[in-house]
């Protein structure tokens, strides 16, 4: 067999749930640049401090990124391979590139 499984479909379609969120999206590939601190993320995406907060919460939940706290400051990165590959990817389709931007 070489598609795949019901159970591995739902899975998938679950997790790309979580990809199909815009601020998470936009988190995501601002992690792409190495780990960072919420401030960090904040002043990247421009997402304020409540939204970005239940959304870092949710990709937590999701085990999509991992924590470190030094002190009072948590810095966040992608939990691992398999999620930069996605992120990556979906950059590579939807995000600007040189065909897309202007003179």
């Amino acid at each position: 067999m070489t598609g795949l499984t019901r159970e591995a479909a739902e899975a998938a379609a679950e997790r790309l749930k979580v990809y199909g969120q815009p601020q998470r999206l936009m988190i995501l590939s601002s992690l792409l640049a190495g780990e960072r601190t919420v401030g960090d993320i904040e002043a990247v995406t421009a997402i304020g401090q409540p939204a970005l907060s239940q959304q870092l919460a949710e990709l937590r939940r999701a085990q999509m990124v991992l924590t470190r706290r030094v002190a009072k400051q948590v810095f966040y990165q992608l939990a691992d391979e398999k999620v930069v590959l996605c992120v990556r990817a979906i950059v590579a389709m939807f995000g600007p590139n040189d065909a897309d931007a202007a003179p």
